[in-house]
């Protein structure tokens, strides 16, 4: 595991996937609960908005101090944005695959909704969202182009 973790593709893909376990049980949880109750029963998507906003906001945590921390620069404000549109990308995917299954099939049990979303959804959206934090968002090159405009140096925090 220690191998894994020191390479450099796949040691950030072993900490994306993690601190994607984490957003997955943060999303699941909230999105369950949140389908279950009766404000949310017959609006899978409008959970499923809240339920992925939450695990945005816990795997941008994860993501910029430990899978892609080295790679951070002081640029911190724009990382947000493009982590913020590439992590809607993901929800737009993860929410076309829930609308697909509950309105066009017909799928509409609390368990469809969560393998929809949360399972074939989040695998679709991981693997784009991975490839763009890695070669855009997080991308070390980028981090190199903003101090040689003359920008202070990234730190990492």
């Amino acid at each position: 595991m220690r191998a894994l973790v020191r390479h450099p593709i796949t040691g950030q893909l072993t900490k994306f996937a993690l601190v994607g376990g984490v957003g997955f049980v943060v999303d699941t949880v909230s999105f369950t609960l949140l389908r279950l109750s009766p404000a949310f029963a017959g609006s899978p998507i409008k959970a499923g908005i809240i339920s992925t906003t939450l695990a945005i906001a816990a795997n941008w945590i994860g993501n910029r101090y430990w899978t892609f921390g080295p790679h951070r620069s002081t640029r911190g404000v724009a990382e947000a944005v493009e982590f913020l549109a590439v992590s809607l990308l993901g929800m737009l995917v993860a929410l076309g695959c829930l609308a697909v299954s509950h309105y066009v099939l017909g799928l509409q049990s609390v368990l469809a909704d969560n393998i929809s979303k949360n399972v074939v959804g989040l695998i679709l959206g991981s693997i784009i969202r991975f490839a763009l934090y890695r070669y855009w968002v997080y991308h070390p090159g980028r981090r190199n182009r903003v101090a040689a405009k003359g920008d202070a140096p990234a730190t990492v925090d």
